[in-house]
């Protein structure tokens, strides 16, 4: 004797449906779904698990890809920046020295000012 019970299809609801059997080898069997949905047999969602998975994956690749592409363009400009930086602390380095021997150099040829 095979028994189902379900929920109703008229209901709205997307809450989860049991079906309750008895096969031949009169053994219980209860099966999962939700109401007005497809069924879909435990292979056909491992699939499609797997297929989500393969799609996550790749786009997890290609965004680490891009990162890395924009990590080494911010890297690039890092270096020229700090070429640039370096550039001007050089100058202004010589900069300073060249004053300072100016101000020695006067306050030698003019003792008598006061700077």
């Amino acid at each position: 004797m095979i028994q189902v019970i379900q929920a109703p299809r008229t209901a709205l609801i997307t809450t989860p449906y049991y079906n309750i059997h008895r096969p031949p080898n009169n053994q219980v069997v209860m099966t999962q779904g939700i109401p007005g949905g497809n069924h879909q047999t435990p292979q056909q969602l491992a699939d499609e698990a797997s297929k989500k998975r393969e799609i996550r994956l790749m786009k997890n690749r290609e965004a680490a890809r891009h990162c890395r592409v924009k990590k080494k363009e911010y890297l690039k400009c890092l270096e020229e920046r700090v070429q640039i930086l370096e550039g001007q602390n050089k100058k202004l380095i010589d900069e300073l020295k060249a004053l300072k021997e100016f101000y020695t150099q006067h306050k030698k040829d003019y003792p008598e000012h006061k700077i």
